[in-house]
């Protein structure tokens, strides 16, 4: 039996109450977790979820399993929280390429080929002027490579393909700070990001920025199903991914985990992002709800002349990045999106827990 959900029903119906032109009535979500909403039976798949368009393509957007209240309750979100940068001069990062069934919400898996058996893979952290020592190992069934976007090099001398079973290593200077898109470069490119192959890499200023007291890395990334998932690991349906017609859209592989999992802090905390569009495709309009943005680092560009203050929305491209900073006084429930809204009903959305917050968050 499957659930359909609109605009992610069970995840995020609190978070959506905000958007009440995307969802069909107003729910409460307590301060820990959306609450559910009555399951849709099969009658209204076609409506809701099953619909074609796009030259007779089916989506398989909401559709999850039964019970995904408690699914999204057991599943272990991503880690968020920025690594610490390695001590010495060499970043030195091992990454096994493998083929893996992941889920990517409530009870919807997926055959992806994930860096260290995920998607995102692991966050790579390093100070301006580290060299990054980077080997790739295949442990997948067909050729893959790794490209980072924070390197000046020589693509056809480091991006290159790595047979099954094989290992590469090629070294770069981390000498532009800023947050940026690492992803496999093997052809067709679109085919490996969109089955998972991408991740974020973030190389401190010299000197740092200053110090705050939480900081979050968000990867943005669409899905696109050959099926629903659910009675079986769908697969990349390649004519969805060319016409930009996720099934699924998140923040760092999982719909809307951080709704079941809010990040947190402390009322006065200062709260800094580093956000990546892995795309394949679609733009992330980044924003967090009930406040402004402090300061912005546009495209990763942590040069202080390029700053940005006082901003409500800014758009990071597939393919690129930006570092967001915003200070929140008062204890509450912000979401963070994609304010690009359709986005937000397919799973990019999460929650942001400033301190203890009472009772319940309503439009």
């Amino acid at each position: 039996m499957k659930t359909v959900m609109l605009g992610l029903g069970v995840l995020a119906a609190g978070v959506l109450v905000l958007a009440a032109a995307l969802v069909a009535s107003n729910r409460a979500l307590d301060d820990d977790v959306a609450s559910a909403t009555p399951a849709m039976d099969h009658s209204t798949m076609s409506a809701a979820a099953g619909t074609s368009s796009k030259g007779g393509l089916q989506s398989f957007a909401g559709i999850t399993a039964d019970h995904a209240t408690e699914l999204a309750k057991a599943h272990e979100p991503f880690p968020a929280t920025l690594p610490p940068v390695p001590a010495g001069d060499v970043v030195k990062v091992h990454m096994v390429l493998k083929d893996v069934t992941i889920e990517i919400a409530p009870g919807v898996q997926y055959q992806a080929w994930g860096f260290e058996g995920g998607a995102p893979g692991p966050v790579v952290h390093a100070r301006q002027g580290q060299t990054v020592e980077m080997t790739l190992t295949n442990g997948g069934a067909i050729p893959h490579s790794i490209d980072f976007h924070a390197a000046r090099i020589a693509p056809n001398e480091a991006f290159v393909d790595v047979m099954p079973g094989k290992s590469f290593t090629f070294r770069f200077k981390a000498d532009d700070p800023g947050v940026f898109m690492y992803h496999c470069g093997t052809k067709p490119v679109l085919a490996h990001i969109a089955n998972g192959m991408y991740g974020a890499i973030v190389v401190d200023p010299v000197p740092a920025l200053p110090k705050v007291e939480r900081e979050y890395v968000l990867v943005a990334g669409e899905w696109y199903l050959s099926n629903d998932g659910v009675a079986q690991p769908a697969q990349l349906d390649m004519n969805k991914a060319r016409a930009m017609m996720p099934d699924w859209t998140a923040f760092n592989g999982y719909a809307a985990q951080y709704v079941a999992h809010p990040l947190t802090a402390n009322p006065g905390d200062t709260v800094r992002f580093y956000v990546v569009d892995a795309g394949p495709s679609l733009t992330t309009a980044f924003h967090v709800v009930g406040t402004i943005f402090d300061t912005v680092y546009p495209n990763g560009d942590m040069s202080p002349e390029h700053v940005m203050n006082g901003v409500q929305t800014v758009d990071v491209p597939a393919g690129g990045g930006a570092v967001f900073e915003v200070k929140i006084d008062e204890p509450g429930l912000y979401p963070f999106v994609s304010h690009a809204f359709a986005h937000v009903d397919l799973g990019q959305v999460g929650l942001l827990k400033v301190g203890s917050p009472k009772g319940t968050m309503s439009h």
